[in-house]
């Protein structure tokens, strides 16, 4: 016995309001990024990584003004100081935000500087305060903070140095060079990777035969001597701002071999896609055909690809500045303040010295959680 059928003899209107629900009809006419950010909202780690590595990026904006003490201060009577514990309480009475006073002692025995808490002296904490002047991003003076020592007192929440100067606001000026360098070394390397491993994809042949031939002998280099040697090429007397651009980039010529191969990669594919063939037979140009046609296509990929490669030239940097051979004082960088505490006897004595290794860590994993999140959420396929 045989089943009726119930067609229904209706047109049908895949767009109409009845065919689709308001989220499918949303979903469907959606751009590409719009379905890149709503993948990337449900990576929960990535998304309070992205918010940390904007807080820092935001927080170099003005180094100066959450940093309590300026760059160069020197407090002479508190060398190698060990960081200062932020209270609340004094004998059960709620004050606010303070630190007690410090004292100074020799121990003769070993030569160590100890600074013992003095409990009878509160000292509060000033906040939205004039303190330390400074020249704001170099423009003009000025000498707001967010957070000041106390009226006759001192605030070291990570400790000093050798030279009596605040850790903390050492370590928070230091990030906009680390920092910066990360961001201004991708987008040269991202300028070499899309452009030569452009050539190469849409070309093929003898110029993708060389080009790969090139980032071959490029990767076949131990990475951290090529580093050391083209750092030693650098001069002495070059300023400190072109210091910090020279081992930009060195860091970034060494880094777009992996992204060229990304780009290679994928233009070997799509240039033979109809769309392809139909604006090279309108006359398009090569240029316009890679860049209006082939690389939006993939747009969300290099964008991961380069969030990953960000972490890299962080810890280059820190390596080189590390060893010597980066960045050089008066430059303030995470790299140049790890390297006072080279000398393990120091580091025994003064551990504090190795704090800012902390940010460095925090950043770099930040950054590949982010980078991970972000190449989930590019890859139509998952």
């Amino acid at each position: 016995m045989s089943t009726p059928h119930f067609v229904s003899r209706e047109p049908f209107d895949p767009h109409s309001i009845e065919a689709l629900t308001p989220a499918q009809e949303r979903y469907y006419r959606a751009s590409q990024w719009q379905l890149m950010w709503w993948k990337l909202r449900r990576h929960r780690l990535a998304v309070i990584c992205g918010v940390i590595l904007a807080l820092n990026y935001a927080s170099i904006m003005f180094s100066e003004v959450i940093a309590p003490y300026n760059l160069h201060t020197r407090n002479t009577e508190f060398i190698y100081s060990p960081p200062q514990s932020i209270h609340l309480f004094h004998e059960g009475e709620f004050i606010g935000p303070f630190v007690y006073g410090r004292d100074y002692e020799l121990d003769m025995d070993i030569l160590k500087r100890n600074y013992p808490e003095n409990r009878n002296l509160v000292q509060p904490l000033r906040f939205f305060c004039q303190g330390d002047s400074y020249r704001f991003w170099g423009l003009f003076e000025a000498r707001f903070h967010l957070v000041c020592p106390p009226e006759n007192g001192t605030f070291f929440l990570l400790g000093t140095d050798r030279l009596g100067r605040d850790m903390f606001s050492r370590i928070t000026y230091g990030a906009r060079i680390s920092l910066t360098i990360g961001l201004v070394g991708i987008i040269i390397s991202f300028a070499f990777g899309i452009v030569i491993g452009g050539l190469a994809g849409y070309y093929g042949g003898w110029v993708d035969a060389s080009v790969q031939r090139l980032i071959e002998v490029i990767r076949s280099f131990p990475e951290l001597p090529l580093w050391m040697a083209l750092s030693a090429v650098l001069p002495v007397n070059w300023s400190p701002i072109l210091i910090f651009f020279g081992i930009t980039v060195i860091l970034a010529l060494l880094d777009w071999t992996g992204l060229a191969r990304a780009v290679r990669s994928k233009l070997l594919s799509l240039r033979e896609e109809d769309y392809c063939s139909a604006a090279e037979l309108m006359g398009a140009k090569p240029g316009r055909i890679i860049g209006r046609h082939l690389l939006p296509g993939f747009m969300s990929h290099l964008i991961a690809s380069a969030t990953l490669s960000v972490p890299a030239m962080i810890l280059g940097e820190t390596a080189l500045s590390f060893l010597g051979l980066g960045l050089r004082p008066p430059v303030t960088s995470w790299g140049v303040l790890l390297n006072e505490a080279q000398n393990i006897n120091v580091v025994a004595l003064y551990p504090w010295l190795l704090y800012p290794v902390v940010p460095v860590v925090l950043v770099i994993l930040t950054f590949n959680f982010f980078g991970d999140g972000l190449r989930d959420a590019a890859d139509p396929y998952k």
